[in-house]
């Protein structure tokens, strides 16, 4: 449970104005970083975090940890925002709470951003980032990658990269409502969080003058067969409900052993607020297990 509990509703009322504030298209995107910076810190990390700033695959990191933790496993956290926004700051409470539940450090890398670094940019320094772990003495199969949103997309993107490039394949991937298909233009108008303006002048400027159908781009126009166990959560009112529906759908079909997970009442990446709400709490804490589960030893899944 987190230490403050408030009401659901009283958490989405505070958030809806925020939220068409600091993600408004017409807001230069340094302004919505800077926002959002100064905005985390209302965002509650767990007892004990405790936060490195350290270098990983050429890239500003973090590594969150809680605690004792593991020194044969590790997490790989890419941070959700459009690829335009966020940054380790946004996303530090959430990697303790993942550091916490897992027993692992959390390395959560600040990879380059669009639109002053577009596709593939991204996805270069996160493959950077997870071949620096495994030069630095982890095994393919004891780091997972985990992101919310953009960083969900790109988490998979990476998966398939490390899988055709370098016949490797992560422990799992935690998806937090991950933009998949950033071509697809959404049905609605807003959810609490995420608006269509913003999000088609995210997929713009992340794209530059590169190909859409590119699958570095676009992770679910890719061959899906091969990754690892995969963890999907979405809430029901987002506007990317339909997407991860399709692409658990489309995991199953490729044989990809598949949780999902569809909350009612929380909004996109509600993991930021679990030291607020005990809902999002909880789905965070579920997350964590499926990261804990999948990188314990080999011997020890085996056993139950």
């Amino acid at each position: 449970m987190p230490d403050v509990t408030l009401p659901l509703p009283l958490v989405r009322a505070a958030l809806n104005p925020v939220f068409r504030v600091m993600l408004h298209h017409r807001l230069p995107f340094n302004v919505q970083r800077a926002l959002m910076d100064w905005g985390a810190v209302a965002q509650r990390a767990p007892r004990g975090t405790h936060v490195d700033r350290v270098r990983l695959g050429g890239r500003p990191a973090e590594r969150v940890t809680v605690g004792p933790v593991s020194d044969s496993a590790t997490v790989l956290y890419l941070h959700g925002g459009g690829y335009t926004v966020g940054s380790p700051v946004t996303h530090r409470a959430l990697a303790g709470y993942l550091a916490r539940e897992t027993g692992c450090a959390v390395q959560v890398l600040d990879y380059r951003l669009a639109p002053e670094h577009p596709f593939p940019a991204a996805l270069e320094d996160a493959e950077a980032a997870f071949l620096e772990l495994v030069a630095a003495g982890y095994r393919p199969d004891r780091i997972a990658v985990a992101g919310d949103s953009a960083g969900g997309g790109l988490s998979l993107a990476l998966a398939e990269r490390l899988r055709d490039r370098h016949g490797m394949t992560p422990a799992a991937l935690g998806l937090i409502a991950p933009w998949g298909d950033p071509n697809e233009v959404p049905t609605r108008a807003r959810d609490l969080v995420i608006n269509k303006p913003w999000s088609r002048a995210c997929a713009a400027a992340y794209l530059g003058g590169g190909d859409g159908s590119d699958t570095g781009y676009a992770p679910m126009l890719g061959e899906l067969r091969g990754l690892p166990p995969t963890y999907v959560q979405a809430d029901v009112d987002e506007l990317l409900h339909d997407q991860c529906t399709r692409l658990v759908a489309q995991l199953r079909a490729a044989g990809v052993a598949t949780e999902f997970t569809e909350t009612r009442g929380l909004w996109h990446v509600s993991q930021l607020q679990a030291g607020l709400a005990a809902a999002a709490a909880a789905v965070t804490v579920e997350l964590g297990q499926f990261l804990r589960q999948a990188l314990r030893p080999a011997q020890s899944r085996s056993i139950g």
